[in-house]
């Protein structure tokens, strides 16, 4: 007879204006690992969708709702929980923090934003879930333009350009990458204008969400160097 639980965990990425990528982790404030670093999730009720999982334990242990969030991959190694033989689903979610402020509760004694290239040890096997999210999401640039969702409403094109390159952990080409996204009509211009350093104030854009929802049906494919 079995006897196998089903778990969700959720790896949601961040970005703050001219920061590194970051990770949403919750601090356990149960066995196992009490006291260490995790990502946020748990077990899936015995009446609950898995969608409708991972979206209750965002809200109970960080207090957060994102804005991108679709299923990654399932984890089920014998031995990843010490307890009990456990399979999670893991997902993938995307959030700007200017509009989110955490809030830790159930299981969770903090939630805090970490710095993808300074994570602490992470309890369970969260370090290989991260690991597989941040390589779909280095993927999914080039088919479909996601990291939209980690910027703010109205935002200059630099700031587009800093967080792909971020994401990406390199340099692009500014003028090509400019070029082409200008090409697909997924900015929008606005009035405004955001002041930075001594040089000429920048124009701010919105994100054409009509469009991208019309490329995505179509299909997109985005090469960056």
């Amino acid at each position: 007879m079995q006897d196998i639980k089903v778990a969700v965990d959720a790896v949601v990425f961040g970005y703050f204006d001219k920061k590194d990528l970051q990770i949403l982790l919750i601090k356990r404030k149960i066995d196992p690992y009490k006291g260490g670093w995790a990502l946020p999730g748990g077990l899936v009720l015995e009446d609950e969708n898995l969608d409708d999982a991972v979206k209750r334990e965002l809200q109970e242990e960080a207090g957060i709702k994102p804005d991108f969030l679709e299923q990654l991959y399932t984890f089920g190694n014998v031995g990843r929980d010490p307890r009990n033989r456990v399979v999670s689903v893991a997902y993938l979610g995307l959030v700007n923090p200017s509009y989110h402020q955490l809030f830790a509760d159930s299981d969770a004694e903090d939630a805090q934003w970490f710095d993808i290239n300074a994570l602490p040890t992470l309890a369970f096997d969260h370090q290989e879930i991260i690991d597989r999210a941040l390589e779909r999401l280095r993927s999914k640039l080039q088919y479909q333009p996601i990291g939209f969702n980690l910027l703010r409403e109205e935002f200059p094109f630099s700031d587009l350009e800093r967080l792909y390159s971020t994401i990406l952990g390199k340099e692009i080409d500014r003028r090509n990458f400019r070029k082409k996204i200008l090409s697909f009509e997924l900015l929008t211009p606005t009035l405004l204008q955001k002041k930075e350093g001594s040089g000429r104030p920048a124009k701010l854009f919105t994100f054409n969400k009509n469009k991208y929802q019309q490329l995505e049906k179509d299909g997109f494919y985005f090469e960056i160097k």
